[in-house]
């Protein structure tokens, strides 16, 4: 029975129908049917492209926007796609494949989970990126390598559900909204009101925030999008209602005062990921702190922050540095604060050999000091509004800005005659990763996390195997950071995100003022109740305080995005609502990240999925290295390399990464800057390069490392190769007759010892390739598998195989034996294309899907749809064949000196007959039997192996390939040898006045003074030109010999 596929597409200038006769399925069909080959219907004027036949898909119409123009695509769906034999066009169109293939893949529903496969769930949740921005090379990384783990399950038969997701990335966010606002409308957050702005952020999340996730489907990202998910959504904010309550309840959420990253700007606490330390110049500042009572005598202490003195309670030395025993148990007098004093103290904190040996101690404004003076019970003192002013607390330099109250005191002291000096000193800056200012060090009252109950089974999971880090390196770094764990401060001074669910019971039948205010020195921390909304909390505040009225003010603050992204394994499937998705997909698989969050993120999903689910989120975490740039730099804005990965796929010129840069926070000089790096390293833009290249690019540059230098030319080059790859399947393909039917795998097997030997070698390296690639994925060693497909396809495949198919395929069909070497030589080839794409498909997913539809299918196998839902590939060790391997291996070493020979004697196009003379029995019959494919891999007219005793006919050059075997290539009649000779002549004496000339050079009196680096480049050119001679001269005895 015949089957009909309709295509039909339609442009400006008209329409066409085209029927494709479709090969009966089951049997190969008797006569070969019509097949019509259908190409391309373009109208360039009109900018509209009519697709291929035998694209894959139901009917689609989609316009894809590009910065250079726009395309609009319609095509049929050919039902029979599978099946449907078209011409390839000559290069692989991935501007216009990929999204169509893609939309294909998500309108037929294939990314989502297959409650019929029989393997166990495999259940990625996706690191849900920012929604306030774009995508850069990192995300690509884990996009990438989180999707060849998805496909690469999907096809081995699992379950596999990829869940995506956005943060809502608090303070990120409303910075964007906020600089936004003031920019066009000189407006502010403040002025607006609470509820105003965060409707304008809703808004503005509404405009720009589906960016981050069509970036993500144009890496291929195989996810559900259906079950996408935004961490303010209404599921994911009941389960950090529930989150928060539940640890309230069992004693892990408290309200404290603790020392806290506090950004001035954003006036807000940030956390330890959002501070990043650089090494800056700056001042050390030596000054006298006086000792009360004892005229004249001091200690030398030495600040980088002079400003912090007015919230000294303490100056600390060592109990047993005897420069500073006598003054121990006495007191200083703070500097310019009107005769404070404050004690002087024995701990062995103190390093006596650092600086003075003398430590002010300042529990305020510094972590170490605040760790000392709880443990020595010193009061706390804070000079700083949560502006960076100084406050009331800091005298006559009230209202000051931090810095110009620096510069203030230090000159007051200055006068008192209590400077010692100042000197350059460089040491390590806090600064806010999202506003760039100097992070204060603050006091604050804030809801905090006690981690230590937690940390605890988290290690035990580790440690017991319940969850397994790669590489496992990182589990000594993951212990160290659960064993010293400190308290997390949750709470975060914004408007944009979950606000607490938490409540200061105001009693009205107090006074005024009675109660104290939240957030404030005056806030009695018992008045808080929480509750997953305000009825339970009004219900349990009314149970704290029977019959006495109240009224409830609930918590400005909102939580850390990290307490909601530690929540996101089970919070997405709609927890502590039990349902079939939390119990068929939670826990999950695996986790795959950056390791730079191993702690932040990672160590936290840990902690919260053991205490509130009972069980570990996930069973492994691949943590990947650090994309930096080809410099080995990390990425930044103002240095102009921060890549989108949009621009490596599309393409984009110069200009167009200069004005990426437009529009942002970078200030003039930063742009300039920014756009020197870009035009350093991209000096004629970025070239189009395509998904599957720089997927594949990522992947192969993954390694166990902690750090990635990314080249975009490696991305280029896997373009090219990527379109090699597409020409030499295109030509293969040709050999593919219309009517041919592969024959089954046991067919194949059965046959296999009669099929010619390239035809067994290329079988057994697919599946040695096979399962050096399973085992490297079932391994996460990405590296290996991209370096094993790799050499399978352009080595084996396309250098030899191919190469070597085509005297078979060219052979008469009425010589005996002809007819099955090709049919069996047509069944390798299928086999080799058919399981090679499969093979490369998750690392590859674009260009497979289009060559795999063209592949002829086998009579009454099952009927796949699309590659991504083909079984993965499986050794064979039927097909295993290392002795053939071991020959042919041999084979290529003598292919490879045999090259060299031609390469020698400057031979292009010309075959020469080679004769091989081999004393070792076993080499000569293997050679003998491998003849005819060296002759074709090395342009040989014919390959004679010598039997024992023969010689070589005379003008023949000799090249040696091992101790037993030796290359004899007749160049007589190929090459005149006094001709070359004379050639040859001229080159060195060409050379050999190079050489003189540079002697002559180095000779010169002033050489000496020739700076290093060009005296090694002058000898790395003589060294060059001496072996440039050194060949002239052997190759002038190899000629000479010829004309013996």
């Amino acid at each position: 029975m015949q089957r009909t596929g309709v295509l039909s597409g339609t442009g400006r200038q008209g329409a066409v129908s085209i029927s494709v006769a479709a090969r009966p399925l089951g049997v190969a069909p008797i006569s070969r049917p019509k097949m019509m080959r259908c190409k391309a219907i373009a109208s360039a004027g009109a900018g509209m492209l009519g697709l291929r036949c035998g694209a894959p898909g139901p009917a689609l119409l989609r316009t894809f926007s590009r910065n250079r123009g726009s395309v609009a695509m319609s095509a049929a769906a050919v039902q029979d796609a599978p099946t449907t034999r078209v011409e390839l066009p000559k290069n692989f169109e991935a501007t216009t494949s990929e999204p169509r293939l893609y939309k294909w893949w998500e309108d037929r529903g294939y990314f989502k989970p297959n409650p019929a496969a029989t393997g166990e769930p495999f259940v990625i949740s996706m690191p849900p990126p920012n929604v306030t921005g774009r995508l850069h090379m990192g995300h690509a990384m884990f996009v990438t390598l989180q999707d060849v783990m998805i496909r690469y399950a999907r096809m081995r038969g699992k379950n596999t559900l990829w869940l995506p997701g956005t943060d809502h990335a608090g303070i990120a966010t409303q910075s964007v909204v906020e600089k936004m606002l003031a920019k066009d409308e000189g407006v502010s957050r403040l002025a607006l009101g609470r509820e105003a702005f965060t409707q304008r952020v809703w808004e503005w999340k509404a405009q720009y925030g589906g960016f981050i996730t069509e970036q993500l489907r144009r890496l291929g990202a195989s996810c559900d999008w259906t079950r996408e998910r935004f961490t303010l959504d209404e599921g994911l904010s009941n389960a950090v209602a529930e989150a928060f309550v539940r640890l309230h309840d069992e004693g892990l959420i408290y309200r404290g005062s603790y020392m806290v990253n506090w950004s001035p700007s954003l006036l807000t606490a940030v956390s330890d990921l959002e501070v990043e330390y650089s090494e800056e110049q700056g001042s050390l500042f030596y000054f006298k702190y006086p000792v009360a009572d004892m005229d004249g005598e001091f200690l030398p202490v030495a600040t980088t922050r002079p400003e912090t003195i007015l919230g000294d309670t303490a100056v600390a030395v060592h109990p047993e540095d005897e420069r500073y025993k006598k003054y121990i148990g006495k007191e200083c007098v703070v500097p310019c604060s009107g005769g404070r004093r404050i004690p002087i103290i024995a701990d062995e904190y103190v390093d006596r050999e650092f600086g003075t040996g003398a430590l002010k101690i300042t529990p305020g404004h510094d972590i170490n000091d605040y760790e000392i003076g709880k443990r020595r019970g010193l009061p706390t003192i804070n000079i700083m509004n949560k502006d960076a002013t100084l406050n009331a607390a800091a005298g006559r330099y009230s209202g000051m800005e931090r810095f110009a109250a620096r510069k203030a005191l230090w000159a007051d002291m200055e006068a008192e005659g209590l400077v010692i000096k100042k000197e350059p000193h460089t040491s390590r800056v806090p600064r806010s990763q999202r506003s760039g200012e100097i992070i204060e060090p603050l006091v604050s009252e804030q809801w905090f996390v006690r981690m230590a109950p937690l940390a605890a089974p988290a290690l035990e999971a580790v440690q017991q195997g319940n969850i397994r880090l790669i590489p496992d390196r990182f589990e000594k770094i993951y212990n160290n950071w659960l064993e010293n764990i400190k308290d997390w401060c949750i709470s975060r001074q914004l408007w944009w995100g979950h606000r607490i669910p938490a409540y200061y019971v105001v009693l009205e039948d107090e006074g005024a003022g009675q109660g104290g205010n939240p957030g404030m020195p005056s806030e009695d921390m018992s008045r808080w109740v929480v509750g997953r909304s305000e009825e339970e909390a009004r219900a349990r505040a009314a149970e704290k305080y029977p019959g006495r009225p109240f009224r409830l003010v609930q918590d400005d603050d909102v939580l850390d995005t990290w307490f909601s992204s530690g929540l996101f394994p089970f919070s997405v499937f709609r927890w502590p609502e039990q349902n079939e998705d939390l119990a068929a997909f939670y826990p999950g698989a695996l986790l795959e990240t950056g390791h730079d969050i191993l702690f932040f993120w990672v160590a936290r999903m840990v902690m919260m999925g053991i205490q509130l689910t009972g069980q570990v989120p996930f069973k492994q975490v691949y943590l990947h290295a650090m994309v930096r740039d080809a410099h080995g730099r990390k990425m930044s804005k103002s240095l102009g390399n921060v890549i989108d990965p949009l621009h490596v796929i599309e393409g984009i010129s110069l200009e167009g990464l200069h004005e990426t840069l437009l529009g942002g926070n970078l200030e003039g000089k930063e742009v300039e800057r920014a756009k020197a790096g870009q035009k350093a390293d991209f000096p004629e833009g970025i070239e189009e390069c395509g998904t599957d290249a720089l997927r594949f690019a990522l992947v192969a540059y993954t390694t166990q490392a902690r750090d990635i230098n990314l080249d975009i030319k490696r991305v280029v080059a896997y373009r090219h190769w990527c379109n090699k790859l597409w020409n030499a399947i295109r030509f293969a393909m040709m050999n593919l007759p219309a009517d041919f039917v592969p024959a089954s795998d046991e067919e194949i097997d059965a046959s296999l010892p009669s099929f010619p030997l390239p035809s067994q070698w290329i079988l057994s390296r697919l599946n040695g390739a096979v399962a050096a690639v399973v085992k490297a994925l079932e391994e996460y060693d990405f590296a290996t598998a991209t370096q094993r497909l790799y050499a399978f396809w352009q080595y084996d495949l396309c250098d030899v195989f191919i190469e070597l198919m085509k005297p078979v395929m060219a052979r008469d069909e009425t010589e005996p034996g002809a007819a099955a070497a090709k049919a069996s030589t047509r069944n390798t080839l299928w086999v080799c294309l058919e399981t090679g794409l499969r093979l490369l498909h998750p690392f590859m997913p674009f260009v497979t899907e289009e060559l795999w539809q063209r592949l002829p299918k086998r009579a009454g196998g099952p009927s796949v749809p699309s590659i991504m839902l083909a079984d993965y590939p499986s050794p064979s060790a039927a097909r295993d064949n290392s002795q053939l391997e071991k020959d042919f291996d041999f084979a290529t070493t003598v292919i490879t000196r045999t090259r060299k020979l031609r390469s020698d004697y400057g031979l292009v196009k010309q075959k020469p007959h080679l004769y091989v003379a081999c004393t070792d029995e076993g080499k000569h019959q293997v050679l003998t039997a491998l003849s005819s494919e060296v002759a074709t891999l090395t342009t040989s007219s014919e390959v004679s192996v010598l039997p024992p005793g023969t010689s070589a006919p005379s003008g023949c050059s000799v090249g040696i390939v091992d101790d037993s075997t030796t290359l004899h290539m007749l160049l007589k009649g190929i090459l005149d040898p006094a001709l070359e000779i004379q050639k040859l002549q001229k080159k060195v004496a060409e050379v050999e006045g190079r050489i003189d000339g540079m002697k002559r050079k180095m000779a010169l009196p002033t050489y000496d003074k020739t700076p290093d680096n060009v005296k090694a480049d002058d000898k790395e050119r003589m060294s060059k030109a001496e072996a440039e001679l050194s060949a002239a001269h052997a190759a002038i005895a190899d000629f000479q010999k010829l004309l013996q």
